[in-house]
């Protein structure tokens, strides 16, 4: 009977200190229901929390107050698989900031204050496969080039924004798509919006459910 004994101290232990070393890598205010998901939704957050565990794959942190993302943030977390900003304050992502993401496979921006998104807002995240950007009522601009290198992107949000036109360009160069969500924004009937209208349409065997209304 001793050895079991002495077997199931050690299990004991083993369970404690892995219990405890959880904890003490969970930041404050957060929960972690797993060693590499770390939760802050709706806790009040008005910056990002610190002391989140460098090897997190899941990141939730939607329902807060958080305005910006730092530019190096994705540089110490090159595990990241998801992450979850969904209902925050951004009205910006800085250039270069998602650039390093290698490894990001959804990323929800929706429901924030973002105003456009430029050129290499998302570097070249080939691993990215669904992006919401949608319930962005200020978003009005999207550059042509603002998903260039999305190679694996399948799911695009961008409903219920404040676009008007959209060059079709910024979807043509999405080989993987089969999800595109346009609706609720502010189209204006122009030559911009009969190109993007036309492709969509020739493009409907693989988005099925991309349908516009534009504003006369």
């Amino acid at each position: 009977m001793l050895p079991c004994v002495c077997w199931l101290q050690l299990i004991l232990i083993l369970l404690s200190s892995a219990l405890w070393t959880r904890g003490e890598n969970c930041p404050v205010a957060c929960l972690c229901p797993d060693p590499h998901t770390v939760d802050c939704r709706g806790r009040g957050l008005t910056r990002l929390p610190n002391e989140i565990p460098l090897d997190v794959r899941r990141l939730l942190l939607a329902d807060n107050w958080i305005p910006r993302i730092p530019s190096d943030f994705l540089v110490l977390y090159s595990d990241l698989v998801y992450l979850d900003l969904r209902n925050n304050s951004l009205s910006s992502i800085e250039p270069g900031t998602l650039s390093t993401s290698s490894r990001l496979v959804f990323l929800d921006l929706g429901s924030n204050n973002l105003t456009e998104i430029p050129t290499g807002t998302f570097g070249e995240s080939r691993s990215l496969i669904k992006l919401r950007l949608g319930n962005n009522p200020y978003l009005s601009m999207v550059s042509e080039d603002a998903f260039t290198g999305l190679t694996s992107l399948r799911e695009l949000e961008l409903e219920r924004n404040a676009l008007s036109t959209l060059q079709v360009g910024a979807l043509s160069q999405l080989p993987s798509l089969r999800a595109v969500r346009l609706e609720g924004n502010p189209w204006l009937c122009n030559c911009n919006f009969a190109n993007l209208f036309t492709w969509l349409m020739e493009n409907s065997h693989k988005l099925p459910n991309a349908y516009i209304v534009c504003d006369w």
